[in-house]
């Protein structure tokens, strides 16, 4: 290869796909490539916490030898990736940002299970938040992942030391997981992408709560195309999973080329009035609508009424953290933050009239959201309220003069939609006048995972923005 390695690390998955399947670029090479990119800029923004360099060194070396002796590739053969610290690997660290879990699992997750399968190399672990909880990644054990763009802001999370890790060139594809935007919120803020996907595309396990819907886990890269070739190999059905889609997940493999003539754009720059958004965060997401309107998409300012998004998203989380940390919170009243035992003990006091009221407004706004998108085709709105914020603080107090409760409520953006269930990619569509990364949020309708992607690589193709390189670390 004449590339320089920096220049080879910022290559597309699919390009380094193509290179390896060639026999032009080994694994070896690659992953070499990445190990001398993690060592120089990692220091600086903490993403990956846990490095299995020998580790992957065999497993590159035995990619290679697969694929010299004729062996058919799997579709991430020879591939870097980071697992995110809350997705337990077998055989290496995995902390969940907590010293009260932190070891080392003898058991993959399904997810885990399947990237293995596919041929990707894992070099190590991503930076979380602690047990996930909050779109800000920082924790006891590892400190706080920093913007590859600005090395004082935040990365976001809880998937942020994945997005760092891809902004920054260590690895071209990663997973994570989103309850409340934790694939889309550090998207947004590393100028990388995230597919929030449909509950039940890409199966989870092992789970406590197996018919959950909230939470889900899904894939990460710097273009949308490399997003759907890591959800071509971790989609599909699993009897381990009672709710998994039986699609299979090679069909998100297939070319995402697609004319937007006529496609029917709703956007809005506040969740129609739900949420304040800082006006430089707005005014990106109104340039993109401007972008789609001269694809030739029929563009109107609307926005499903998501009113009741809200008592069910808190509602169904707070019973989701009394399930997972309440036993843990009472070994351990102390160690655990402040953030996770409120939400956790907020849970305890929920009764089966409020549940089962959650429920029957979840219901209805599905029913709304259906609705909704028969009059069109796709929902363009903020990831986040805000820019990327100082790493040093845990949460944005105020937005636009209006203040926070809490350290939920700045994400409000995100997760009112996870209640829809929809299908919602963060793509990146611009930055602030002082550099920083916005994403727009491109949400579908019910399983229409594909035809968001569609959507968010035309956009990307049309703009151009992932190809912007972080400067806070060169």
């Amino acid at each position: 290869m004449t590339t320089t390695d920096d220049d080879l690390c910022f290559r597309t998955a699919l390009d380094l796909s193509a290179l390896l399947r060639s026999r032009e670029l080994s694994a070896r090479e690659l992953l070499e490539a990445h190990l001398a990119r993690i060592e120089r800029v990692n220091p600086a923004v903490n993403a990956i916490v846990t490095l299995v360099a020998d580790r992957a060194r065999e497993a590159a070396r035995q990619a290679d030898e697969r694929i010299a002796a004729g062996e058919e590739p799997g579709p991430l053969h020879g591939l870097p990736i980071a697992h995110k610290d809350l997705h337990n690997t077998a055989g290496i660290r995995t902390s969940h940002g907590s010293p009260l879990a932190d070891g080392v699992p003898d058991q993959d997750d399904l997810l885990i299970e399947r990237i293995r399968a596919a041929g990707a190399i894992t070099l190590g672990k991503t930076n979380v938040p602690e047990f996930g909880a909050g779109s800000h990644t920082f924790n006891p054990i590892f400190g706080a992942t920093h913007n590859p763009h600005d090395l004082g802001r935040s990365a976001g999370g809880s998937s942020g030391g994945a997005a760092a890790a891809l902004a920054s060139g260590m690895v071209p594809i990663a997973d994570g997981s989103d309850t409340g935007g934790s694939l889309r919120n550090p998207a947004s803020f590393c100028n990388v992408v995230g597919l929030r996907p449909s509950p039940g595309r890409v199966p989870n396990w092992p789970s406590l709560t197996a018919w959950g819907t909230l939470g889900v886990k899904g894939p990460m890269a710097r273009t949308v195309a490399d997003t759907a070739l890591l959800l071509s190999a971790i989609a599909g059905p699993d009897a381990r999973s009672p709710i998994a889609l039986e699609e299979p997940g090679a069909r998100f493999a297939r070319p995402l080329d697609r004319d937007l003539t006529g496609l029917r754009v709703a956007w809005s720059p506040d969740l129609g009035g739900l949420v304040p958004v800082e006006p430089e965060v707005a005014a990106v997401v109104e340039s993109a609508a401007e972008v789609f309107t001269g694809l030739g998409c029929a563009v109107e300012r609307a926005c499903p009424d998501l009113t009741e998004a809200e008592e069910v998203f808190r509602t169904l989380r707070a019973s989701a953290f009394e399930v997972a940390f309440g036993a843990l919170m009472d070994r351990h009243p102390d160690g655990l933050k402040r953030a996770i035992r409120e939400n956790a003990e907020e849970g305890r006091k929920l009764t089966g009239p409020d549940v089962g009221r959650a429920e029957v407004l979840h219901t209805l706004l599905y029913h709304r959201v259906r609705e909704f998108f028969g009059r069109y085709d796709v929902l363009l709105l903020p990831v986040s309220q805000v820019a990327p914020f100082d790493v040093g603080i845990e949460y944005p107090t105020e937005i636009a003069g209006v203040a926070m409760d809490d350290y939920l409520d700045w994400m409000r953006s995100a997760y009112l939609i996870s209640s829809t269930g929809s299908p919602a990619l963060s793509v990146p569509a611009g930055f602030t006048p002082g550099g920083l990364p916005v994403g727009v949020q491109i949400v579908g309708p019910h399983r229409a995972d594909f035809a968001v992607l569609q959507v968010g690589h035309a956009f990307e193709r049309a703009t151009g923005h992932w190809r912007r390189r972080p400067a806070g670390i060169e």
